[in-house]
């Protein structure tokens, strides 16, 4: 487990790398990662690349925080980690291929098999709700039943993760795959995956320990070794 002071450090450097990358501009999008009896949170309306670890903001799940004021999310953070004990970190962005289908209040279908990342058959569009408020939060939290990643209506997209670095991970991925619907769409609506297939596909996965992100990177061949051995 990372220490406060490591894990602030690594919240800061992923926050840069979700601009650097491209998935996110300016201050909007924020970060949440799981530490302790609470959760640690980017602050309001500060430039990422102006971000020290001191600056991110220490939350309870009652609302309470020390130090700067937290990012106008935080709901959602905080109910996402109460209600999911398999995350540990959650990250908001405002990407832009994701954000042109979630302006449509449209959702990425099976169009692709790794759609499978984001742990089922389809990665859902949460309806619109104001952006700070009780009912996003709700709505975030329902779009993110059983899954680890959904679009937000007229809003961006939400990635899950066991770490910042996992839900960095994810949030890419889902723009990528954001992208090519678009794309694909250009030509038409594509076919799509039945869920017996998918079903294949996520078993695979799993079997495979496949999609883990940067930190994972050595279980696939962990897992070929074992089924050799």
């Amino acid at each position: 487990m990372k220490t406060e002071r490591k894990l602030r450090r690594a919240m800061v450097e992923t926050c840069r790398a979700m601009n650097a990358s491209g998935i996110n501009q300016g201050t909007s999008g924020n970060l949440s990662a799981r530490f302790g009896e609470g959760f640690l949170v980017t602050p309001s309306s500060l430039p990422y690349d102006r971000m020290v670890p001191e600056d991110i903001v220490s939350m309870a799940f009652d609302g309470n925080y020390e130090g700067r004021r937290p990012s106008s999310e935080w709901r959602f953070h905080r109910d996402i980690l109460a209600a999911r004990p398999d995350v540990e970190a959650v990250l908001h962005c405002h990407s832009v291929y994701a954000t042109t289908l979630a302006c449509h209040h449209r959702a990425i279908p099976a169009f692709h098999y790794m759609i499978a990342v984001a742990g089922g058959t389809d990665i859902r569009c949460a309806p619109y709700a104001t952006f700070g408020t009780q009912a996003l939060s709700d709505a975030a939290l329902a779009g993110l039943e059983g899954r680890l990643a959904c679009l937000l209506g007229q809003h961006g997209q939400i990635a899950l993760g066991a770490s910042v670095e996992k839900a960095l991970w994810l949030a890419v991925e889902v723009e990528t795959l954001a992208r090519l619907y678009v794309q694909a769409l250009a030509l038409g609506d594509p076919p799509v995956l039945d869920d017996a297939e998918m079903g294949r596909v996520l078993e695979q996965m799993r079997r495979m320990s496949y999609g883990l992100g940067p930190e994972g990177e050595g279980a696939v061949e962990a897992a070929r070794q074992r089924e050799a051995g």
